[in-house]
């Protein structure tokens, strides 16, 4: 029986896991891949975690987890099929064992949002991709195109602005969303060409991506653009497809606040899966500390002694 399972183990996880811990609580975190870290795996660079400016993020989620395991929190790999409950007790079922607790915390984040175009799904890994830093080395002196207008797309086209010969960033609005600091980033790469208030309809491609067929919104035009890549950065979908009917959910991000309380008592959500304003690395992990500290109280009001 442990006092705490912790699900995931990106920086919500371990956050919990390191908080956790110091609590003494008798925990366990179940991650369903090789590594821990989910989406900071895949950032290039990470200049906004404080004590840490320009750090990247395999070498951050490495030291968050090199904390947490050198505090004693330990750490299983095994993919979580169900979660459940009868009366205070929990029980979270994977494919190789089943865990009972007391209590449970959801911090499984989110992967990247679709297009959802003609084209897209065909060629996913053959020109399509979602992380610019895991496969940006293969477009060297190539042209490609990134979408969208948020601090990922942005950070994607400065990073991708290194080694292609051209970047075309797609946004469907005339202004971004993206923190001043990566916009000024991005005025100084000289092979990026914003186009604004432009849509992507189809990507096009026989075995591999070739163009993709754009929609200027204002002139109601569409026209070819040649491109031998195109990184989708249009937001996230919540990891919470396991969750959702056992806790209460809205647009499939698990309903939780600043406490990270969802709405059965005793299981909590953290990170990028739940209802929140702000997601970055540094909020979900505060999220951690937020959970351990909700399931501290939990466990002295429903098991005393």
């Amino acid at each position: 029986m442990y006092d705490l399972v912790i699900i995931g183990s990106g920086p919500a996880g371990l956050g919990a896991a390191i908080y956790a811990e110091r609590a003494k609580l008798n925990t366990i975190t179940i991650e369903k891949d090789m590594m821990s870290g989910g989406q900071v795996l895949t950032t290039y660079e990470v200049d906004n975690y404080p004590g840490l400016p320009g750090i990247n993020g395999f070498d951050l989620a490495t030291k968050l987890r090199e904390h947490a395991e050198g505090l004693g929190a330990r750490f299983v790999e095994d993919e979580v099929r169900a979660i459940g409950f009868e009366g205070k007790i929990k029980y979270v079922n994977c494919a190789k064992e089943t865990y009972e607790t007391k209590t449970i915390l959801i911090a499984t984040g989110a992967g990247h949002r679709h297009l959802g175009v003609e084209g897209e799904e065909r060629l996913i890994g053959r020109g399509v991709g979602y992380c610019a830093v895991c496969d940006g080395a293969l477009y060297r002196g190539k042209d490609v195109a990134v979408v969208g207008g948020g601090d990922v797309a942005i950070e994607d086209a400065i990073f991708l602005s290194r080694f292609c010969n051209k970047i075309y960033l797609i946004h469907r609005r005339d202004e971004f969303r993206a923190a001043k600091s990566l916009q000024d980033q991005l005025e100084k790469c000289k092979n990026v060409e914003i186009l604004w208030n432009t849509v992507v309809e189809e990507i096009q491609g026989e075995q591999v991506v070739e163009k993709l067929v754009i929609k200027d919104l204002k002139e109601e035009q569409n026209r070819e653009l040649p491109v031998e890549g195109i990184f989708v950065a249009v937001g996230v979908t919540p990891n919470s497809e396991t969750f959702i009917g056992t806790v209460d959910d809205e647009n499939g991000f698990l309903v939780a606040g600043e406490d990270c309380e969802t709405s059965v008592p005793g299981i909590l959500a953290a990170g990028d899966v739940r209802t929140k304003g702000l997601r970055q690395i540094i909020t979900a992990v505060s999220d951690g500390a937020n959970a351990v500290s909700s399931a501290e109280r939990y466990l002295r009001e429903n098991f005393p002694g």
